[in-house]
């Protein structure tokens, strides 16, 4: 594929709820363009984008894939993303590189949840966006009824520029709002021709609602507008595209990808309205000389952004790049600044779906990808030697659920965390640590299926089969009121025997006081040597786990008095001893459970707000308070014991239609209701 000036390159994600068509239309997009020969299809699994197993065995998108094609004198690069709130992360990814997000929403389903959630998120971003009514030939479509529900759900900005011809399985063109004429595809190929009778006062009315819409944007052509000068159709679209690449309108155009219909006009559209990399902000860098502004400049320094990394079964690990500033060539060799690693680009290629294409040079602002490097991830930044410039990867979601899984066959630990380590090196969202108070390796994702997706590609790609778990709560132990105990340790063996007895006393200290001893030994009752053997024996007893058998917390332990012999006593004795009166201490002391308390914040449009506080209080949540977030939104703020949190993200999901989203974090411990004593207490041998 040869290369494009910036002026020329338009980077593009196709984003929507699962389901909308955005894989469908991203083959459609390389039909029509002529990069493909034959259109595939998502329910044999033969499209260009989903060619992971895991995709074609589950028919829907599991992660960004990149589709680059040439069509009228420009180079798009698609970015058809996942539409499932699992695989929310890769949305993130592209739209870190993209100009401009297409937003796919059915007109059968219409505007659904995860197209609210990408919307929010290009948002946030001031991200360029544009809107393809897809589906307009299946049975109860409705261009009319969609076209209500994305003013009503995004409100200023919507602004039609076409109109479908023709419904449901008789829909076979547009009406073009900007030059007034029908465009049909009877025959499969475009025939432009006049509105027809039936619909043209409609067309008329809309087509000046449009006109409208767009000159308000232009004060020039606003005063020729009021004057009667109606401009002409490149005014329009040049005052449009600047509308579009300040994120203020969003364009509604519409299609079928199945049936081929009104896709070449998304193509020009994206062409003609849509941003190139020389349309938007620059990108913000810092360096030891503090931030600067960067613009895709091709004779500028070279600098590349790793948005993704894959591994790729042929030629192993791969890093989808965005040329930032210069232009990058093959064995150009630049630096890591975050790793301080030289890392050299052997061969650079694009890449359509899993297919490879080498390239002799990238300019600032395309895209395309080089295999093996050695120390780079996802969000790294590549720049000359000695000029440690970084760019801030935006910020990404948090995982939201976690299983503790172990490997099924014994020998497979180290194979196991290597294999993890990779894949999130591919996939960030990703979360992996090791509960040293559980003893449990924890994995954690974005739901549900994203966890079933990792253990199905752990099996596939490394040959590692795991089991799934249970998280366990780490719980712990304390006291609630004073006590005393001795612990002896007597044993006779054949030679020198065992002796050591010691005295203690037993108190509750303030919550995160931590474990406090104090050696109150008087007249050489026990040896000054063997005192540290009964704090030992206590510390390690406390670690074990007390009268309910977990890990004790929050006391005071003073050692009051001992008995020794001169021949038998010894550091074990005495370490036993203060173990086995630790113990008897324990179970006078009126021991309680303590149970890990979690602080949550929650994010819900205002009417799920009496579900989700009704739900709270259900889970033994205690609401600190709510306050408003932006959009409608409510924010409450609750302590949740951490035990009934261990599938909030599914359950929350489910009572908001998925529009709910949490952080949650451990604040302190307290004391488990004795109800569930019986449940959560561990079994002694």
């Amino acid at each position: 594929m040869k290369s494009f000036p910036p002026t020329k390159i338009r980077n593009v994600a196709l984003v929507g709820h699962g389901g909308a068509g955005k894989t469908s239309l991203t083959e459609a997009l390389l039909f029509c363009a002529g990069a493909i020969n034959r259109l595939g299809r998502v329910e044999d699994g033969t499209t260009t984008t989903d060619f992971d197993p895991e995709e074609v065995k589950r028919r829907i998108s599991l992660a960004a894939s990149l589709a680059p094609f040439e069509f009228e004198g420009h180079k798009i690069n698609i970015i058809d993303c996942p539409g499932y709130a699992d695989f929310v992360g890769e949305v993130e990814a592209a739209f870190s590189v993209a100009d401009l997000a297409v937003f796919v929403v059915s007109a059968v389903e219409g505007v659904e949840v995860q197209t609210e959630i990408a919307w929010k998120l290009a948002a946030q971003r001031d991200m360029p966006r544009m809107i393809f009514v897809n589906k307009l030939d299946r049975e109860r479509a409705s261009f009319e009824r969609t076209l209500d529900q994305l003013r009503e759900t995004f409100g200023a900005g919507i602004a039609p520029l076409e109109l479908p011809i023709g419904e449901e399985t008789a829909f076979r063109g547009v009406a073009d709002l900007l030059t007034d004429t029908a465009i049909t595809y009877d025959t499969g190929s475009p025939v432009t021709g006049e509105i027809p009778a039936e619909m043209e006062a409609m067309e008329h009315q809309v087509h000046d609602n449009l006109v409208e819409g767009i000159v308000v944007a232009d004060d020039a052509l606003m005063e020729r507008y009021l004057e009667g000068d109606i401009p002409n159709v490149k005014e329009l679209e040049e005052t449009l595209a600047h509308g579009v690449a300040s994120a203020t309108v969003f364009p509604v155009i519409c299609g079928s990808a199945t049936k081929l219909v009104a896709i070449d006009r998304l193509a020009t559209f994206i062409c003609e309205i849509g941003p190139s990399p020389l349309d938007r902000p620059g990108i913000t860098v810092h360096s030891p000389g503090g931030e600067q502004e960067v613009k895709p400049d091709p004779a500028g320094q070279p600098l590349v952004y790793i948005w993704k990394t894959m591994a790729d079964q042929f030629v192993g690990k791969v890093s989808l790049f965005r040329v930032l500033s210069g232009t990058v060539k093959p064995d150009a060799v630049l630096t890591n600044p975050r790793t301080h690693t030289d890392e050299k680009l052997h061969g650079i290629f694009t890449l359509r779906g899993n297919e490879h294409d080498d390239v002799t040079e990238v300019p600032a602002g395309d895209i395309a990808a080089v295999a093996k490097l050695s120390d780079t991830l996802s969000g790294d930044t590549l720049a000359p030697k000695g000029t440690p410039v970084t760019v801030t990867p935006p910020a990404k979601s948090e995982p939201v659920i976690s299983i503790a899984i172990v490997p099924k066959s014994k020998g497979d630990e180290d194979k196991l965390m290597t294999a993890l380590h990779k894949l999130q090196d591919e996939d960030p969202s990703l979360g992996l640590r090791r509960d040293e108070e559980t003893h449990q390796t924890l994995l954690s994702g974005m739901g549900e299926t994203h966890l079933a997706i990792v253990t199905e590609r752990l099996h596939r790609k490394f040959g590692v089969d795991v089991e799934a778990q249970d998280v366990l709560v780490a719980y712990r132990e304390t006291v609630t009121q004073p006590a005393e105990a001795e612990g002896k340790y007597k044993k006779q063996t054949g030679g020198h025997g065992q002796f050591g007895v010691a005295v203690i006393k037993m108190e509750p200290v303030e919550r995160g006081a931590g474990f406090q001893f104090v050696d109150s030994i008087v007249g050489g009752a026990i040896p000054r040597q063997f005192i540290p053997a009964v704090e030992k024996g206590i510390a390690e007893t406390m670690d074990r786990g007390g009268h309910y058998g977990y890990p004790v917390v929050d006391v005071k332990v003073e050692l009051v008095d001992g008995k020794f012999h001169a021949v038998d006593s010894s550091e074990m004795s005495f370490k036993m001893a203060g173990s086995m009166a630790f113990h008897e201490a324990m179970a006078k002391a009126a021991p309680v459970i303590l149970e890990p308390i979690s602080l949550l914040e929650v994010t819900v449009p205002a009417a799920y707000q009496g579900d989700v506080m009704g739900d709270l209080n259900a889970r033994r949540g205690r609401v600190q308070g709510t306050e408003s977030g932006n959009d409608g939104e409510q924010i409450i703020v609750a302590m949740v014991p951490t035990s009934e949190l261990l599938r909030y993200a599914i359950d929350l999901r489910s009572l908001t239609g998925g529009r709910g989203r949490f952080s949650v974090r451990h604040d302190h411990y307290d004391v488990l209701p004795q109800h569930l004593y019986d449940k959560v207490a561990k079994k002694k041998d």
